[in-house]
């Protein structure tokens, strides 16, 4: 756990991906060990509190997505952040590695509804627990065209709304999947990878108190790089670079 920036109100940090972000299922490999476990004995310990520690869950990664995750320090920060969230009010920025070749940009906009396995799949409007899912897309590097190769693409997403496993599933039913994403992909794509090849890497907000405009980046973690030098996809761009 790599943590990017404290204050009185907030504390924002880098998941590892392999690690839940809260306890859930008792049944679940890694229940105890988690991120809003491991945050509170952290606080405990740099502070010598006593007793419990207040750490506020505003937002939620998937257990093998690595990245940046906001948490509230008070109940007072944290009502207000959810606000934030829940209104869309947060830029949330994410690096993916999907299968083909994506446009220069694109914005998906579908209906989401839970799946039978406890995912999410696309549903027509109207259906039984659909909801909108939107999301837009710049590609930042393609993989050299070569006959018979799929090809793969290191893509920006930006989301604007925040439904299950939405990028995912949305780059999946329009065509590229994530490497390593072993629910929504074929085998061929999900065994490209060890896990769904997904980095939270920038998220701007608005201090809960002071509401000023705070921007946090994540670097990229040893085994998604070793995944871009594979593959060769190099960000030749400047005006594309995501650092």
């Amino acid at each position: 756990m790599n943590v990017l920036y404290e204050d009185n109100h907030l504390l924002v940090v880098d998941k590892p991906a392999g690690l839940l972000v809260q306890g859930g299922d008792r049944d679940t490999a890694g229940a105890d060990d988690h991120l809003v476990a491991r945050v509170a004995a952290w606080l405990k310990d740099k502070y010598a509190k006593p007793g419990n520690v207040y750490v506020g869950l505003v937002h939620r990664l998937d257990r093998n997505t690595s990245g940046l995750v906001v948490l509230a320090k008070t109940s007072k920060a944290a009502q207000r952040l959810s606000r934030d969230f829940a209104a869309h009010a947060v830029d949330k920025r994410y690096l993916a590695v999907v299968s083909g070749h994506t446009p220069d940009s694109a914005s998906f906009e579908d209906h989401l509804a839970p799946s039978a396995d406890h995912g999410s799949q696309l549903a027509p409007p109207g259906s039984p627990g659909a909801r909108p899912a939107r999301l837009e897309l710049r590609t930042l590097a393609r993989t050299p065209a070569a006959t018979g190769a799929p090809g793969a693409s290191l893509v920006e997403v930006r989301l604007l709304t925040g439904r299950k496993h939405q990028i995912r599933v949305q780059l999946a039913a329009h065509g590229h999947p994530l490497f390593g994403d072993r629910r929504y992909a074929p085998p061929e794509v999900a065994g490209r990878f060890s896990r769904p090849a997904l980095h939270a890497w920038r998220i701007t907000l608005a201090h809960p108190v002071r509401r000023d405009e705070l921007r946090w980046e994540a670097a990229l973690p040893a085994d998604f790089s070793e995944l871009l030098l594979r593959l060769g996809l190099r960000v030749t761009d400047p005006e594309k670079n995501p650092a």
